[in-house]
């Protein structure tokens, strides 16, 4: 389902020409992370490699991960945490308390789940059996979609674009295996390679499944109920026609870059009218299955996408649409299967695309598994450990300065006229700030979590949110609701509500410290709120209004000026390699990179206000605006591995934590004299990138 988040995933006063060192090993007095610096580079030629250099040499991948950061640090701390309040409720007795724990015993009790294997998928694998044609596909691909399986396409509720406080239906593409649908067209020598891998970890998962499978003599299928691998060209029959499949669906989505505009994701039509794009698939019965109310107006994201649907399922056998849904009811329940498929879903979603060396332990799988059915119920217990008031309300009056500084910043644009720059402010005033966790917790009493049945809680916990999401529709936008628990280590503006959302796990060190050095916490912290609140305004973001509603508020001249400087941002870093032959996809990353080099500027205002005329003091060898910017380059320390750089620069709006430190401070006057930068170095851009 596409949400509209944009989240983190994850005048100076003069200075002296030199830069000043702390000595090596020397205790920190700002609470920057000495060690982490390399001072053997010119932070003016690299202040990545400068910043983060220490952690790229002494902080190898974990072998469970394909990345290791301060961010993955900070949220392995987390889980630790909730591992052991996860443990302590699995002892508990009080209703609440007890699922959440039942929910993450079910989970640990590996034996348990080996020795049923596969066998817990049997009722909905001899639903699909029972398929006899097309026309009685919607009641059950409603059910798979109400367990987790996402077949064919996407169904959810959503604020109406253009009329943003009522929730609407909204249906999506989807229906894929691999990332992204251009993983399906690509001819480079690697991506055909991941398509080859991609179709034999099929293959090898329905045979150990063993899949009712129609060979080519139409021979009866054998039982399901146990694993055949006995027909290895039944298998990969089975897998190609997955592929088949996937490929028509693919072909008929929209790309990464295309989906960034909102305009183009938004096809408001009645029932009606989503019946004459798909003649073959009765929505009555799909609305009825998923138990939605009655629908009188949705978003058709993609419609072409549907006309598309409609074509294949009308001309595509039905033992090959039984094999594509038994297919995506397997690849939604492996994680919580017996160990060959727990493993053989690692080696190709883990090792294959990401690197990843090792499945990570079962504890912390688990602990990750609970944060995501039963995230509010756990976060409640979270933040009662690791977030106070204290800590709420010193992140809100950051906020408050930020907004101010970043009202300043409007004001004084050069190229913004007034009438574009007044609606400017009046959205930038109806931001709404929520800190830390919900004001209203979710009532999970609905949900029912047995012991001993880790699939089944699953699967109940996967109805019971899209029941949830079901009961909205309709209705007026709760805009506090959260779309992210309190344990998550990100943040995430949500142009829709027009608010930024920071849980309570990014609140914590290295990003915020309670009574630490300000220039450290403005330039970690100050910076994530920073780059929320520039979200609301970069180039999908501007395109709402400050009730959240798809809409036009800029003159044409203004939208000319700020297109203009986007594209200053898109060819600055559509320059950078991600890692071998792949580069940053500038048009995709535009709004992170928008956000990331605005969030830190406006971040750096705040700070330098907050000096007062007197400015601060040097700590650690280090000037303010100093440490402010080795705090924001400290932030994104990260060592990733290639396979999972090369899936991220292809797939995600992000760029490579190297170039959002590089790219940023290469853009900010601010930090050239902080460190007398010389023109010319690569740190001082010769024309600088700037839109907010």
């Amino acid at each position: 389902m596409r949400r509209l988040l944009v989240a983190l995933v994850f005048v100076a006063v003069p200075l002296a020409a030199t830069l000043i060192h702390a000595q090596p090993g020397a205790r920190s007095e700002s609470g920057l992370d000495l060690p982490l610096l390399d001072r053997s580079v010119d932070p003016c030629t690299d202040f990545y490699a400068y910043a983060c250099g220490g952690w790229t040499k002494n902080q190898p991948i974990p072998p469970d991960r394909s990345s290791w950061g301060v961010a993955e640090r900070l949220q392995e701390q987390n889980e630790t945490r909730l591992r052991k309040i996860l443990e302590d409720a699995a002892k508990a007795t009080d209703p609440e308390t007890k699922k959440i724990g039942d929910y993450y015993a079910s989970c640990m009790d590996e034996s348990r789940i080996d020795t049923r294997g596969a066998t817990a998928l049997q009722p909905m694998l001899d639903k699909i059996a029972a398929l006899s044609s097309a026309r009685d596909l919607p009641p059950l691909v409603a059910e798979l979609h109400t367990i987790g399986a996402g077949a064919f396409f996407a169904f959810g509720a959503e604020a109406d674009f253009k009329e943003a406080s009522l929730v609407r239906a909204i249906a999506d593409q989807g229906g894929i295996g691999l990332p992204d649908r251009d993983y399906y067209f690509r001819d480079d020598p690697k991506s055909v390679e991941i398509r080859k891998q991609y179709v034999e970890h099929v293959g090898k998962m329905l045979g150990l499944l063993g899949t009712a499978v129609r060979l080519p003599d139409a021979a009866k299928a054998t039982s399901v109920k146990k694993p055949d691998t006995t027909q290895p060209a039944a298998v990969a029959a089975a897998a190609d026609t997955v592929m088949k499949i996937e490929t028509a669906l693919a072909k008929a989505s929209l790309d990464v870059v295309a989906r960034r505009d909102p305009a183009a994701l938004y096809h408001r039509m009645g029932p009606t009218e989503l019946q004459v794009l798909t003649p073959a698939f009765t929505w009555s019965q799909y609305f009825k299955g998923v138990g939605s109310p009655a629908i009188d107006t949705l978003n058709v994201t993609v419609p072409e996408f549907f006309k598309a649907f409609d074509q294949l399922i009308t001309s595509t056998p039905i033992a090959e649409l039984q094999t594509y849904l038994r297919w995506h009811l397997l690849h939604a329940s492996a994680v919580m299967l017996s160990k060959p498929f727990v493993d053989e879903n690692f080696r190709f979603y883990g090792t294959t695309l990401t690197g990843a060396k090792e499945l990570r332990p079962r504890w912390k799988r688990c602990v990750q598994y609970t944060d995501s059915d039963l995230g509010e119920a756990l976060g409640k217990a979270f933040v009662r450990e690791a977030f106070g008031p204290a800590a709420k309300e010193d992140t809100l009056k950051m906020v408050r300065e930020l907004e101010s500084s970043m009202e300043t910043d409007i004001k004084g644009l050069s190229w913004m006229t007034d009438a574009t720059r007044q609606q400017a402010i009046v959205k930038l005033h109806a931001i709404a700030n929520k800190i830390g966790y919900p004001d209203k917790w979710r009532d999970y009493s609905a949900l029912s979590v047995v012991r001993g049945d880790a699939l089944g809680n699953s699967q109940r916990a996967n109805r019971f949110e899209f029941e949830r999401q079901m009961n909205r529709i309709g209705k007026a936008l709760d805009k506090g609701e959260w779309d992210m628990t309190p344990p998550t280590v990100n943040a995430y503006y949500n142009p829709l509500q027009n608010n930024i959302n920071f849980p309570a796990g990014i609140l914590q060190p290295p990003f915020y410290k309670a009574g630490a050095d300000p220039a450290v916490n403005y330039g970690a912290a100050g910076s994530v709120i920073g780059h929320e609140l520039t979200h609301g305004f970069d180039d999908e973001g501007r395109q709402f209004d400050a009730q959240g509603n798809l809409k036009d508020w800029w003159t044409a001249d203004d939208a000319k000026a700020f297109d203009d400087r986007a594209q200053c941002i898109v060819d600055q870093y559509s320059g950078f390699t991600a890692v071998d032959d792949v580069h940053v996809n500038g048009k995709l990353t535009l709004g992170e990179n928008a956000a990331d080099n605005g969030g830190t500027r406006i971040a750096l205002m705040a700070y330098l206000a907050s000096l007062g005329a007197g400015g601060g003091k040097t700590l650690d060898g280090f000037t303010p605006e100093q440490r402010f910017f080795i705090s924001y380059g400290q932030s994104w320390c990260t060592n990733s591995r290639p396979e999972r750089e090369r899936m991220l620069a292809q797939t995600n709006p992000h760029s490579p934590p190297h170039y959002r430190v590089n790219g940023v401070v290469s853009n900010i006057p601010e930090f050239a004299k902080a460190f007398s930068c010389k023109a010319g170095q690569p740190m001082v851009r010769a024309t600088s990138c700037r839109v907010w």
